[in-house]
């Protein structure tokens, strides 16, 4: 299907590959979290965090991540925060669970970028879900060692509640259970990153699914995933677009929409909203 070919066209074609399709693959990066409204700043941002903003000059939550504060109680108290406010505080999102709906009847598999848990919210299996680079709802060791991880929504709650002054009383900073060595969020940033067994399990149904699905109609969706980590999910997938016989890559994104891998002969491009394309395809009634 060339590029050049209408939107009407590039939505039949795609309908017609997710219903001949033996396997589903969905890969989804920040632009898929982005275009359901889950923006890291703007007004939602602003509001919630205006103590901050005035305090530290922060301007949005991804560059605030590493932002130096000068203590641990303040650390956490940003931290709890901006758990809540990507994590727990959305609930499933209509975007997430319209995608949902256009592969429900499939077998399908998910590996995805993001933290937010929203395809487990949207009602996707957590078997069926790869989240590489962790999940705001868990704490883990600083060291990143044990390789457990603590969730932490109760605490984020009372973190919440007792925070004043843009500070949360030292006796809510986390220490881990086992050791009680400092924490910090389970979000891949460095080598310390905790993979527990979930996280393994998960790595290895990915391979699965791959392998038993590589010589039959895979169909690879990919969603707003751009040059950030392209290892994880950009580059891999094209890879099996080139290599496995039957497979057909379609690949949502606005700002990013090359290959990089010549050869791939069964491609499906969308620069459209993403909002409007996944509603154009759901499941006639």
């Amino acid at each position: 299907m060339p590029s050049t070919a209408s939107f009407s066209a590039r939505l039949d074609h795609t309908r017609q590959l997710i219903a001949e399709a033996d396997y589903v693959l969905i890969g989804a990066g920040a632009g898929l979290s982005a275009a359901a409204g889950l923006e890291y700043s703007g007004e939602a941002f602003e509001r919630e965090f205006q103590p901050w903003i005035e305090r530290y000059g922060i301007t949005d939550l991804y560059s605030s991540s590493f932002y130096p504060f000068p203590s641990e109680e303040e650390l956490w108290a940003y931290w709890a925060r901006h758990i809540w406010f990507s994590r727990f505080r959305p609930g499933a999102t209509e975007l997430y669970q319209k995608l949902l709906e256009c592969v429900k009847q499939k077998d399908y598999f998910v590996i995805t970028t993001n933290v937010d848990a929203q395809f487990e919210k949207a009602g996707v299996a957590k078997e069926r879900i790869f989240a590489t680079q962790g999940d705001y709802a868990y704490l883990q060791a600083r060291s990143g060692n044990p390789k457990t991880l603590v969730y932490n929504e109760e605490w984020v709650k009372e973190a919440l509640t007792a925070t004043h002054d843009c500070r949360i009383p030292s006796r809510l900073v986390p220490h881990h259970p086992q050791t009680g060595e400092l924490m910090s969020p389970n979000l891949r940033c460095d080598a310390t990153f905790v993979e527990d067994a979930h996280w393994h399990t998960q790595a290895e149904r990915f391979q699965e699914f791959v392998e038993k699905a590589f010589e039959r109609k895979l169909l690879l969706l990919e969603f707003g995933v751009g040059f950030n980590t392209p290892v994880i999910i950009r580059f891999p997938f094209e890879k099996i677009a080139l290599t496995a016989p039957q497979a057909t890559l379609v690949r949502f994104n606005r700002d990013c929409p090359q290959l990089q891998f010549e050869g791939i002969q069964n491609f499906v491009c969308f620069t459209e909203e993403l909002a409007s394309v996944i509603e154009n395809l759901l499941p006639k009634q």
